[in-house]
Formats: structure tokens, C-alpha cells, sequence
């Protein structure tokens, strides 16, 4: 219980993301198929910054990622190295949108959803943690790390 909320604690460092209508999506076979950001695709290189961003909501707290010269990468979740040959983008997107839906329980942050979670700080209540961009960001970033 302490170590969940450490981690949602970690995941709300660099404040939510501002200024962000939730966009309404659909989950099908346990994948969110269509992209949340409507028409523009997401990009890898700003994904890339999010999920390596120590001083925001990094994916390296609890990941392993294959970016070189990176010191800080935590074990407690799965190595992300090779997840998009072994993971549709649909259901990385639903990892990233609402992970519990998946694994009722685990510790990774619900990335957008805002309501039924415990414990948000007020400021940070009614507001996701990634906008839906961001999200489509991440999800580019993670769909170019294939197995080698």
C-alpha cells in the first residue's frame, strides 16, 4: 500500500496535464484501438521525453527502457525493451489510458483516467495525469522499441 502510493505520489510530481479535455474512447477486446488525440499521430521524440522526464511522470520510476547513459531505471515493473513485438498498440494504449483494466492489480498509474481513483490531492482531481496527445506521444515512442 505504501509503495502504490509512492508511486502515484512520484506519477503527480510534475502536476497534471494542464489545460486537458478528456477524450472519449472506446475499449474493445481489452485495446483502445482509435487514438485519443483524433488526427495527429503521435511523436516518438516527444515521447521519448515524457517517458525519460525524471522531473515529471517518467516511466523509468518503476521501467526499464533501452535508453543509453540512463542511470535512474526502476525494476518494479516489467522491462520495456521489445514491448511493441509482443504488444498491440491498442492495448498499449489501454496500458497507458487505464492499466487496472488489464491488471486489476497493479501498481502502474492510470495515465488518463481521472474518476474512481483514491487519494488524488485536490489539485489534482477532474485532471489526467497525460493529456491525450501525450499519451499518443508515449504510445509512439513505445511502438519503435521492437525486439533486435
Amino acid at each position: 500500500m505504501i509503495l502504490r502510493a509512492l508511486i502515484l505520489g512520484l506519477a503527480l510530481i510534475g502536476g497534471p496535464a494542464a489545460g486537458a479535455d478528456l477524450v472519449p474512447y472506446v475499449v474493445r477486446d481489452g485495446a483502445i484501438d482509435a487514438p485519443l488525440a483524433g488526427t495527429e499521430p503521435g511523436d516518438p521524440a516527444r515521447g521519448l521525453a515524457l517517458v525519460s522526464d525524471m522531473n515529471n511522470v517518467s516511466c523509468l520510476i518503476c521501467h526499464v527502457l533501452p535508453i543509453a547513459d540512463e542511470p535512474d531505471m526502476g525494476e518494479i515493473g516489467s522491462p520495456l525493451d521489445g514491448i511493441a513485438s509482443r504488444t498491440g498498440a491498442g492495448e498499449l494504449r489501454l496500458r497507458l489510458v487505464d492499466s487496472k483494466q488489464i491488471f486489476p492489480d497493479t501498481m502502474m498509474p492510470s495515465y488518463y483516467v481521472v474518476d474512481g481513483l483514491v487519494g488524488v490531492d485536490a489539485p489534482y482531481a477532474g485532471t489526467p495525469i497525460y493529456s491525450a496527445q501525450q499519451i499518443e506521444d508515449v504510445l509512439a515512442y513505445l511502438l519503435t522499441l521492437e525486439e533486435m
